[in-house]
């Protein structure tokens, strides 16, 4: 099995060490570093060379898509995949047309963030389910 190195950009660390606690089901895939503002992801970035990112869209300092700009231009092989909080269907399209393999939900995180690595890894776009499925009935 190859190795899969992945940094973590999320500026709360109580969710940085539930996200760690997923890759435990994955053991060849290895959390590199874990930053907690967009400057560092993008610093970072250039200094380890992941193989993935996931990133927060809202970061202190740079956001999460300012960071992924950066990051497309100097790393462009690096698959980037948006975890967020934000439920919001133009943003998600925006930023897979432009810069990211994924767009995971944070509340949908146990379910999405695993298979949206393995879909970037395999040249595919992730969406949560969530943002794909059928729209819910409104009362």
């Amino acid at each position: 099995m190859q190795e899969v190195r992945v940094l973590l950009a999320d500026d709360y660390e109580p969710f940085r060490r539930c996200v760690s606690s997923l890759f435990l089901k994955h053991p060849e895939w290895k959390i590199i570093g874990e930053v907690s503002d967009g400057l560092e992801a993008v610093k970072k970035t250039e200094e380890l060379n992941p193989d993935v990112v996931l990133l927060d869209l809202s970061l202190p300092k740079i956001d999460g898509v300012e960071a992924a700009n950066h990051i497309r231009r100097t790393s462009p092989a690096t698959k980037i995949i948006f975890i967020t909080a934000y439920h919001d269907s133009e943003l998600m399209q925006t930023v897979l047309r432009n810069q990211a393999e994924g767009y995971v939900l944070k509340w949908e995180i146990t379910r999405d963030l695993l298979p949206a690595v393995e879909a970037a890894l395999c040249g595919r776009t992730f969406v949560s389910t969530r943002l794909t499925g059928p729209p819910t009935p409104r009362l």
